[in-house]
Formats: C-alpha cells, sequence, structure tokens
C-alpha cells in the first residue's frame, strides 16, 4: 500500500467520529478520545492433528482475508484425550494495524456481516471490561476473497477488535459510530 492511501473508515474517523466522541464523553484532550488500536483474526483447526494439511488450507484462506501472511499457532501442551502433542500446529492468526485493520473492518461491516444467512446484529454485550469487543464467525466464506466454490472447509474464526477505550460503554460507543451492526434489545 502507497503512503497516500487513507482507507475510507479511516478518513471517517478523523472528520466525523473523534468530534462526536469529544463531544458525548466531554473529553478534555484529544489523546483521551478512543479509537482503533488492532484487529487480532484467529482460525482455530483442531482437526489439524490429523491432517496437516488443514493448517495449510487455513493459512492460505486468512491470508487472503487479511491481505497479511498470518502465523501458525502450536499446542503448548499435550493432552492425550485430544491426540495433541506439545508444538503441534493447531491454528492460524493475524494482527492487523493501521490501514489493513481499517480495510478489514469496513469489509466485515459492509461486505461479510451482511452476508450471514439470518443475520439480525452482533451481541453489544461482548466486551470484556477494558473496550475490547469479541466476536466469533461460524463460516469464513462470507468474505468476498474466499471462493466458495473453492474452499476445501467452512473455518469458523473469532475477530477480537481491540481498542483504546476506557470502559466498553466508550468502545460501544465508537463501533456503533462505524457502523457495526449490534443487536438493539426490544425486551
Amino acid at each position: 500500500m502507497s503512503e497516500t492511501y487513507v482507507p475510507r473508515l479511516k478518513t471517517l474517523y478523523d472528520s466525523e467520529i473523534r468530534k462526536a466522541l469529544k463531544e458525548e464523553f466531554s473529553y478534555k484532550n484529544d489523546l483521551q478520545i478512543p479509537r482503533l488500536d488492532k484487529i487480532v483474526l484467529n482460525i482455530g483447526v483442531g482437526e489439524a492433528t490429523g491432517d496437516s494439511k488443514k493448517i495449510k488450507s487455513a493459512e492460505e484462506d486468512l491470508t487472503l482475508i487479511a491481505a497479511q501472511k498470518p502465523v501458525v499457532t502450536k499446542a503448548r501442551k499435550s493432552i492425550a484425550g485430544f491426540k495433541l502433542r506439545e508444538g503441534m500446529p493447531i491454528g492460524v492468526k493475524v494482527t492487523l494495524r493501521q490501514a489493513r485493520m481499517y480495510d478489514f473492518l469496513d469489509r466485515l461491516v459492509t461486505i461479510a456481516l451482511p452476508r450471514v444467512r439470518d443475520f439480525r446484529g452482533v451481541n453489544p454485550k461482548s466486551f470484556d471490561g477494558y473496550g475490547n469487543y469479541a466476536m466469533g464467525v461460524r463460516e469464513h466464506l462470507i468474505f468476498p476473497e474466499i471462493d466458495y466454490d473453492k474452499a476445501e472447509n467452512a473455518w469458523g474464526m473469532d475477530v477480537i477488535i481491540c481498542t483504546t477505550a476506557k470502559t466498553d460503554d466508550e468502545a460501544r460507543a465508537l463501533l456503533k459510530r462505524f457502523n457495526m451492526p449490534f443487536i438493539t434489545s426490544a425486551n
């Protein structure tokens, strides 16, 4: 990516979201305004204990989704019941920052999530108490980069959005302004 490229959501954040958050939470300093820090994507491949090609497949798919090479995660200890030995590859993960992070969030909110069957929104309570949001995606096939016909498996995927917000309310307000489709509880 060249130096002049600025993602659409980064421009939106700089022009509108910062000002709106500063007013809503009455911050005295611009550095108090919450912002996105990083997005971590993780695919756990439990079946990889029996077939090492599955890790390669998950790695290739995550590379397409993230536009960045993921790292292979390995088991920290052996568990006989799962036929797992220490050091065995069990998944892939990637950390997105800056332009790639904004591009991914844009694709997640505008393209991928609306493609989920019977999608009603994401859980507004999935915050960790420190302003970070975690969600699971049942199939990675919802991303436009993955060719549905050529995909060997439908992997589940964790998406963790880390922000600099101090509270969950601040982080929720930030993500809401990025058009994150939270479920509005009617009960």
